[in-house]
């Protein structure tokens, strides 16, 4: 595999993470050394320094992020504050709903089901207050998202288990992805996801790293 080879599925495999990942994971995927990992990460940084691409990376401790660059902040703020004044898409709506019905569950699954990248209206709804995340006990680097407290408000309702035919819907999107999708926490976990972390709602001035 040659270096500009390499190059490319590493930045589609970033884009399609879109949170930190680890060298070693990389090195995994693409079934290279860690070694190679960080040169293709040195070499990836260096092209998307031209003024032609609007993506940067991100490096801490062995571990990188493909980001929107710092000084596109002010346009994609405005579209973030345009999102939030607006009603939901029909594409937020069908991803709170997954959110609501499987959750907790990793952007994985969301992105499974839905079948496209799902990481700005994730962000969008977290920072609308009606999604949060919280980090995964059993994976390092990765993030459940579940409904707010203020989503359940708003719905009338005193948890996921009271909105309309739960266990219905529930059992029925389980068919998309298999019943022991580990993509998929029970309800009974989440105890225990609150104790190893905290919760993480974004406000407006992240939405910069759409």
């Amino acid at each position: 595999m040659d270096e500009t080879s390499i190059q490319g599925r590493l930045e589609a495999l970033l884009f399609l993470f879109g949170e930190p990942v680890t060298f070693n994971k990389l090195a995994d995927v693409l079934q290279i050394k860690v070694e190679d990992v960080g040169h293709a990460v040195a070499e990836l940084g260096e092209s998307l320094k031209s003024e032609s691409r609007g993506l940067h990376l991100v490096v801490r401790d062995n571990r990188v992020q493909i980001t929107t660059k710092p000084d596109l902040n002010p346009l994609l703020t405005s579209i973030a504050k345009e999102e939030l004044d607006s009603n939901l898409t029909p594409a937020s709506m069908e991803t709170l709903a997954i959110v609501a019905y499987l959750g907790p569950c990793r952007r994985s699954l969301v992105e499974h089901i839905r079948g496209v990248n799902s990481s700005f209206i994730l962000r969008s709804l977290m920072i609308r207050g009606l999604v949060e995340r919280e980090p995964d006990p059993k994976r390092p680097h990765t993030f459940l998202y579940q409904v707010t407290m203020d989503f359940l408000r708003h719905m009338g309702v005193g948890g996921t288990h009271d909105l309309p035919d739960y266990d219905k819907y529930r059992d029925f999107t389980k068919l998309f992805v298999g019943e022991g999708d580990s993509a998929v926490v029970e309800v009974s976990d989440v105890g225990t996801i609150s104790e190893e972390g905290e919760t993480t709602n974004l406000t407006e001035d992240e939405a910069s790293s759409l």
